[in-house]
């Protein structure tokens, strides 16, 4: 049977301003800035190179016209000895302003790609929860990647293909002129049409380019995406599935990066014949001039060099031109993201939040999300008092997930504040509200690093006895100390070497760790066996006491202890009060989902 045709995928965001090429160059600028000195030294040497270099055949023409009109071989033998001894002057001067160029060189390079990377980092972190909602972030990881290659194809094709190319066309035209100013002039006339040319054609064909460049993206945000969730199609066979899926983004990328090699082989076809014509009549006037006495044997060896390199340059101005491009295009979506504003920045001169007494309070809070624009919030106050445990309830959808994220600055509020202790959270520093705010969410994600440096995340100045005395609150003790690296042992990307259980005692152990005043438990024993939970709930219990608690839960053993619970339901507070009074209330919503949930237990 044909597996199911899969639905397309869903892209990126789509750019709304397309970074303009300045805007590219100024990022890469950014993280060349700090090596700027060294970056101009490395131009200058390379230049002295290449200046020197076009130098040489001058003398090539001197060795060989001596050689043609010697009489006295003696004589001549040691003045030809004398031009090969200046030429290996030359190439010495030549081999020490290169070499000693290419050692800057590699420094500037490596230290501008770390850099780049490092900006592209810092700018994509700073992005919020809702940008990373709507992206593939395994996407994001090719754009960094292409960006800082870019560069690097950019710095390369400056100081090995257009530097050299425009010394040699330089140093050519003007030697040639003092010889044969005719031929100077279709040297000239050669290097710009062929360079019109290939810019004409280069820009023709940018948009193939930028379509096999968008198609790769698509390619690894799709393998990303099948990978991550590998677990998933195991368990819903979906191996047929993804296979067809992974296959119709390759065949559209192999069917939009041929067509871009299929333009640039046909740039690279007419080139070549345009070379093969100009030295053809370079040199029907070249033999015209020697004709009549006006060019020596010499010149023409000084011609032959001339043409060769300048012709062996611009064979690379299709490449230089299309490197330019395909770099342009490589790095444009990264840096959109780096100019993009983050949609959650501090305000200016905004202060720490100063914990108090930990009261929290919504005051006529609404939330629209993302472009659709859909209500999920509408009009809610919320006053949670210090040290009450609140217990957030309702069906799916409700909102309830989206007040903790609220409460976090995760969004902002489309309508209305979110206060602690009297403090505007858009006042305050992210990093300070978020100091004083622990969660233990429902799916806790962790590093692919070690056990200890999972539980150290929630403080990570914590000596190794402070972890393990959070590990062994969470009842996290108990399986690390019998694996072989205990505490030391790698948990494998998000976690994937423990059970959902594990991973989410490991999460209330960081918790512990933090010791922040305000709690958010989000489902925080979905995960755990009955076994597991009645260890947890002690040291949940103790985790709790003096602290102001948010839990979102459903299961009744959580749900009962909570000092008030707050009923949503679409978007809005339906009811709150304790579960005694709630239950007894025959109209609540409360009692129908406590009922449900009840009904599990009872066998029929």
């Amino acid at each position: 049977m044909p597996p199911d045709m899969p639905p397309d995928m869903p892209p990126d965001m789509p750019p709304k301003t397309s970074p303009k090429n300045a805007q590219i160059f100024k990022a890469f600028w950014t993280g060349l800035k700090p090596q700027a000195g060294l970056f101009f030294l490395t131009l200058f040497l390379f230049a002295a190179a290449g200046a020197i270099a076009v130098t040489v055949p001058i003398f090539y023409k001197s060795f060989f016209d001596l050689v043609a009109s010697a009489t006295d071989r003696e004589l001549a033998a040691g003045q030809l000895i004398k031009i090969i001894s200046i030429i290996g002057v030359i190439h010495l001067g030549q081999w020490v302003f290169y070499r000693t160029g290419m050692f800057v060189f590699n420094f500037v390079e490596s230290q501008t790609i770390s850099n780049l990377k490092r900006n592209a980092f810092n700018a994509l972190m700073f992005h919020s929860h809702g940008f990373f909602a709507d992206n593939f972030t395994g996407s994001f990881v090719q754009k960094i990647g292409r960006f800082a290659r870019a560069f690097e194809r950019m710095y390369d094709m400056a100081a090995f293909q257009i530097l050299p190319l425009i010394i040699i066309v330089v140093g050519s035209v003007v030697v040639t002129f003092t010889l044969a100013p005719v031929i100077s002039l279709i040297i000239l006339l050669w290097v710009f049409f062929f360079f019109a040319f290939n810019l004409f054609y280069s820009r023709k064909i940018q948009k193939y380019r930028i379509a096999s460049s968008t198609a790769d993206s698509k390619t690894g945000a799709v393998l990303a995406d099948s990978i991550g969730n590998h677990a998933s199609v195991v368990n819903f066979t979906g191996h047929s599935f993804e296979i067809e899926n992974f296959r119709i983004v390759t065949d559209d990328q192999a069917k939009k990066t041929k067509k871009s090699w299929d333009m640039g082989e046909i740039s690279t076809m007419l080139q070549t014949l345009l070379l093969f014509i100009v030295e053809f009549v370079v040199f029907y006037f070249a033999i015209k001039f020697w004709q009549n006495g006006s060019i020596t044997i010499g010149t023409f060896v000084l011609i032959q060099v001339y043409i060769i390199g300048v012709g062996n340059q611009l064979w690379g101005i299709s490449r230089i031109i299309r490197t330019f491009y395909e770099s342009i295009a490589d790095s444009r979506e990264m840096v959109e993201i780096i100019n993009m504003p983050h949609e959650i920045i501090d305000v200016p001169n905004a202060k720490d939040l100063e914990i108090q007494n930990a009261l929290i309070e919504l005051r006529d809070v609404s939330f629209k999300y993302g472009a659709v624009n859909k209500e999920v919030l509408g009009g809610v106050n919320l006053s949670i008092s210090p040290g009450e445990k609140v217990a957030l309830i309702g069906p799916s959808g409700a909102g309830k997930t989206t007040i903790t994220r609220l409460i976090l600055r995760l969004h902002n509020t489309s309508e209305g504040n979110v206060y602690i202790d009297g403090q505007d959270i858009n006042q305050v520093t992210q990093n300070s509200l978020r100091k004083n705010i622990s969660l233990v969410p429902q799916d806790p994600v962790l590093f692919h690093r070690s056990l200890k440096e999972n539980i150290r995340y929630g403080k990570r100045n914590a000596t190794d006895e402070e972890v393990e005395r959070a590990a062994k609150l969470a009842h996290c003790h108990e399986f690390i100390d019998v694996l072989p690296n205990k505490y030391e042992t790698l948990v494998g990307e998000r976690g994937v070497k423990l059970s959902g259980g594990e991973r989410q005692r490991i999460a209330i152990a960081r918790a512990i760790l933090k010791d922040a005043p305000i709690l958010i438990l989000d489902e925080a024993t979905s995960s755990l066996d009955s076994h597991s939970e009645v260890l947890i709930q002690e040291a949940l219990d103790t985790l709790m006491r003096g602290r102001t608690t948010i839990v979102i839960a459903h299961r009744l053993s959580t749900i009962r202890k909570m000092d008030r619970i707050i009923v949503m339901e679409n978007g809005r507070v339906r009811e709150e009060g304790t579960h005694e009074a709630l239950v007894k209330d025959e109209n609540s919503l409360y009692k129908k989902l406590w009922d449900l949930q009840v009904s599990g237990f009872i066998v029929q």
